[in-house]
């Protein structure tokens, strides 16, 4: 499964930013999409999740209400739209399905691959 994020950048606190995660071998229409990030020195973090059973979201305590995830099926791609960006924020910023067996759901015991190429999200003024 061949996944990569896209749309990072620096951005000041309080900005905003879209990142995108395509995949180019296969539909997002039979899998569930999570968005991830990673800081140096930090474990993983799941900050979003698309379902593809219901379309159902969830989100990290730690981004909900400023953080919105969306798929659109036309141009296989799932975004991540982030506003109101924190320095703590700043972070790679990656996409990945759920790991076999599990393929279309988000709940929090669904264990995840380690997904494609992320991208840098940077929040400083």
């Amino acid at each position: 499964v061949q996944l990569q994020a896209s749309g990072g950048g620096l951005v000041q606190p309080g900005g905003s930013l879209r990142l995108s995660c395509t995949a180019s071998t296969f539909s997002f229409d039979y899998y569930a999409i999570g968005w991830f990030r990673q800081a140096p020195g930090k474990e993983r973090e799941k900050v979003a999740c698309i379902s593809n059973l219901d379309g159902s979201t969830n989100y990290a305590a730690s981004v909900q209400g400023r953080f919105a995830i969306s798929k659109d099926s036309a141009k296989n791609t799932v975004f991540l739209d982030m506003n109101n960006l924190k320095p703590e924020d700043t972070a790679v910023y990656y996409c990945a399905t759920p790991k076999p067996p599990y393929r279309e759901e988000c709940g929090d015991g669904i264990p995840f691959g380690r997904g494609g190429k992320g991208t840098q999200v940077t929040v400083s003024s």
